[in-house]
């Protein structure tokens, strides 16, 4: 058994995200393992691009009230103790609502072995008609 370091909040890149959010690194998916574990906080009305996965990803809030949108769905309130599962290559969006905090656990999995493509594929930024289409 070994208690890691806690090492420090990083802010998330403009590139990915709208608003301000910060994220901790829980774990960083090293071999054997593969899973990745990121507690992401995020300021009211903040949120990420769109984005999918190779291998799907799994959320759950923690904190505050938050919106959530798979490309072609509805955006759908989460709050806390909703888990939300998103399969692979599936696109889709998280974030705060405009008037609350919300923090989640960001889990998926790193590439597996002979897996090639990008473990996250970032795209465009979320339009404010469609964050506001709720």
């Amino acid at each position: 058994m070994e208690i890691q370091p806690k090492t420090p909040s990083n802010k998330g890149p403009a590139e990915m995200f709208t608003g301000d959010v910060w994220f901790d690194v829980i774990a960083k998916g090293e071999a054997p393992s593969q899973l990745r574990v990121n507690m992401v906080r995020f300021a009211p009305g903040a949120h990420t691009a769109w984005h999918s996965h190779a291998n799907g990803q799994t959320l759950h809030v923690t904190e505050g009230r938050g919106l959530v949108q798979a490309r072609g769905g509805e955006v759908i309130e989460i709050r806390p103790g909703d888990t939300i599962y998103t399969p692979p290559g599936e696109e889709h969006w998280h974030g705060a609502a405009a008037d609350h905090f919300m923090c989640h656990l960001a889990m998926w999995e790193a590439l597996g072995d002979g897996q090639e493509g990008p473990e996250t594929a970032w795209g465009e930024h979320v339009t404010d008609e469609e964050y506001s289409a709720k």
